[in-house]
């Protein structure tokens, strides 16, 4: 995929697309061809750095702390904090669990892993959530600059799908801004696939409430 089609395409979305009284998303959806998705190597789950934050359905992040240093360290600068005590009760709570699933980089202070381990790990560990040890908080500055870059893709619906659907950027955003993080997203998708290209059918891009545009020949 060229970034000069990815900018094209970015302009016609805007062009063609009603316009809405909220600030829409960009979103770009990726076709597969020629893959079983019953087998595992065909199941799209991966993690894209967006070398521009999109701001909404991105950069969710939760941290495990322990204590109060972390806890006050911390605030204002993440979505949730859980408190090593909460741990046991959270593990029993369904929809608590759950809703940990849905942020995009978790972290834990270090002698907290072995408690996320001993409650949640039967839960994490499966979906790739065990989350990655803090060691300290200055350190910590800049994995969460960049953690709240970083998207998950996946062509998980439910059961898995011969497409993939991100949000790319909003439509306050530049077209320059939006079309580097098309490309960023689809290079990781389309590297993830069994034969890379040749897996890709093609890919277009949308507003939220828009129609969709294809972007070039990929």
């Amino acid at each position: 995929m060229k970034k000069q089609d990815a900018i094209d395409a970015v302009k016609k979305v805007r062009e063609i697309s009603p316009k809405r009284k909220f600030t829409q998303s960009v979103e770009l959806m990726v076709n597969f061809t020629g893959l079983d998705m019953k087998k595992p190597q065909n199941q799209v789950f991966v993690k894209v750095d967006l070398p521009f934050s999109t701001g909404k359905g991105s950069g969710k992040i939760l941290v495990f702390a322990k204590s109060d240093e972390f806890v006050n360290g911390l605030k204002d600068k993440v979505n949730k904090i859980i408190e090593e005590k909460d741990l046991e009760a959270i593990s029993k709570d369904k929809m608590k669990v759950a809703e940990i699933m849905t942020y995009d980089g978790i972290f834990a202070e270090g002698p907290v892993m072995l408690s996320v381990a001993r409650f949640l790990g039967q839960q994490l560990a499966p979906k790739g959530k065990m989350p990655k040890p803090i060691i300290n908080l200055l350190s910590f500055d800049e994995v969460l600059a960049r953690a709240k870059t970083q998207i998950t893709v996946t062509n998980k619906k439910g059961k898995f799908m011969p497409v993939v659907q991100a949000v790319v950027g909003k439509e306050t955003m530049k077209d320059e801004e939006i079309a580097a993080n098309i490309l960023a997203v689809y290079d990781v998708v389309m590297n993830s696939l069994p034969q890379k290209k040749q897996n890709v059918k093609n890919a277009y891009v949308k507003l939220s409430m828009g129609p969709t545009v294809k972007v070039g020949d990929q």
